[in-house]
């Protein structure tokens, strides 16, 4: 794509007042999206009210408070934008009684409303774990629920801010599944490079297709900044990532992205719709 398409969509982004998870988490393919008209829009806020050591979105433990016109905001920039497929995502927001679904939920209405040809993913915290904030998310109809595990059972203590846990998130992602809405494909994501067997890592994709998520990725930690965040234990190679991906697909998954440079919502249409296809 030519350089742009990479400055349309930083002005669409800044006179918006958007925030997205391309600038906030530092995201390494940030030039490469933007370029293709593409970006992960963050809803709720620029801080977190979690704390993982992975992960640049500066701590806050909330204010209560909301931005009540966001949802329309998305809708109209990615009306704007004229694409046809967009990735939600959002910050933890454990000071709101409904952990921010709501919002979430607003937003993907107004998507559904403006922009009926586009196609809405969302990727959420575990929503402290509450069936009611879930069921509000998913009765919006997005076309993809996704939720991550982030890392192995073992290194979730580690990795993850405490109110998290690796049970919760699997739980999210089955509830997901059954809930009776329209059918949607369910995704979660790993970091590598953090400390991990190659058997922790099997066995979570193996828990993750017990859940019956169908689209999964995996990519290479970075450390996003010094003191405070998560070291790197170790580059994964090419190589790996390619076994690791074609063991993922062997298991059942109808998507799959495996790579160093491979991040949650990387190449997202592409790959809903690789899982489209083989259904």
């Amino acid at each position: 794509m030519p350089s742009s398409q990479y400055g349309k969509v930083r002005e669409l982004l800044d006179s918006s007042d958007l925030n997205t998870v391309c600038r906030e988490a530092h995201c390494p393919n940030l030039t490469q999206c933007w370029s293709r008209g593409t970006a992960t829009i963050m809803l709720l806020g620029d801080r977190c009210t979690r704390q993982c050591s992975f992960c640049s979105v500066v701590h806050y433990p909330g204010d209560g408070k909301t931005d009540e016109d966001e949802p329309e905001r998305v809708a109209k920039t990615v009306k704007s934008w004229g694409l046809k497929y967009v990735v939600l995502t959002m910050v933890a927001r454990d000071d709101l009684p409904d952990h921010g679904s709501g919002i979430i939920a607003r937003t993907i209405r107004a998507l559904n409303h403006e922009c009926p040809e586009t196609q809405v993913e969302v990727l959420t915290s575990d929503l402290g774990g509450s069936t009611d904030s879930l069921k509000k998310v998913l009765d919006a109809h997005p076309a993809v629920f996704g939720h991550n595990v982030e890392t192995v059972r073992r290194l979730t203590s580690e990795v993850r801010d405490e109110k998290a846990s690796y049970d919760l998130s699997l739980r999210v992602l089955k509830l997901a599944k059954s809930i009776e809405t329209p059918a949607r494909a369910t995704k979660s994501s790993l970091m590598l490079g953090l400390g991990e067997s190659k058997d922790e890592v099997l066995e979570t994709l193996e828990d993750l297709r017990k859940a019956d998520v169908d689209l999964v990725t995996l990519g290479q930690y970075l450390r996003p900044g010094g003191d405070g965040f998560h070291e790197v234990d170790r580059y994964v190679t090419p190589k790996e990532f390619a076994e690791l991906g074609n063991l993922a697909r062997s298991m059942g998954f109808k998507g799959v992205a495996s790579g160093p440079m491979v991040r949650s919502s990387y190449m997202a249409e592409e790959l809903c719709h690789a899982s489209s296809a083989k259904e």
